[in-house]
């Protein structure tokens, strides 16, 4: 079976082979600007951030501060990365979403059943992404709550991360699944079904966008794992009705 590790490392390869490769370039470009940005921004600010939410700790836990320190840091950084990641793949979803057309030729000698022009595909694709963030952001909203609550937020970096996995699982598969005309809700349900390699895929992924700058030339072998977790894992589950 096609583990989410194997998936990874065949879509890394084939993204950089000859014939593909070429379409990688723009999405890095692109990715590469947003981070050069945001990298600068969060250095700026990181230290007052950091500052006013210690501010925010009161008086009778101080004597656990330095476990909340720690754990503000990883969950301001998994915030931070979140973010970035979100932006991202808002500006790259067209490229994504063409790439992830190409593999899929690739791999299985057939085009994927959407029929919709280059254009057409391009503005659906950022409107798709604008769907998954109305989907992520108010749980993501959620998560940034309890990061503020007094012992509740020790579980706040475990629920992030939890959370992340899922969220690239979401990112990422859709955009074979969207080519092939799947709608978001029964993505999400063929997602659950399929819960193991969902998680598993996402995790991997999701620690691939916490190398700095490689992460700019590994996500582009995500989409062509998506791929490639597509057509053994989701294609053949029964759809469902739903509004695209």
């Amino acid at each position: 079976m096609l583990n989410a590790l194997t998936a990874l490392s065949q879509g890394t390869r084939l993204v950089y082979s000859r014939g593909l490769r070429r379409y990688v370039f723009l999405p890095i470009l692109a990715n590469l600007l947003v981070y050069a940005g945001m990298l600068s921004y969060v250095l700026s600010h990181f230290g007052g951030w950091l500052d006013g939410w210690m501010a925010m700790v009161p008086g009778w836990l101080d004597w656990l501060s330095w476990l909340i320190w720690p754990l503000f840091v990883i969950s301001l950084v998994v915030i931070v990365f979140f973010t970035f990641t979100l932006v991202t793949h808002l500006i790259a979803a067209p490229f994504y979403g063409f790439l992830a057309e190409k593999v899929e030729i690739e791999v299985t000698g057939r085009a994927p059943l959407d029929d919709r022009g280059l254009v057409r595909t391009a503005l659906d694709a950022l409107g798709r992404e604008l769907v998954k963030l109305g989907y992520i952001l108010p749980r993501m909203l959620l998560l940034f709550v309890i990061s503020w609550i007094p012992v509740i937020n020790l579980m706040a970096p475990v629920l992030w991360a939890a959370f992340s996995a899922w969220t690239m699982a979401i990112t990422y598969l859709d955009y074979p699944m969207d080519n092939n005309k799947v709608s978001f809700a029964d993505m999400r349900r063929r997602l659950a079904t399929r819960r193991w390699p969902t998680l598993t895929y996402g995790g991997w992924v999701m620690l691939i966008t916490w190398v700095p700058l490689a992460n700019l030339f590994l996500l582009p072998g995500a989409v062509a794992a998506a791929v490639l977790m597509w057509d053994r894992h989701y294609r053949d589950l029964t759809p469902v009705t739903a509004s695209r």
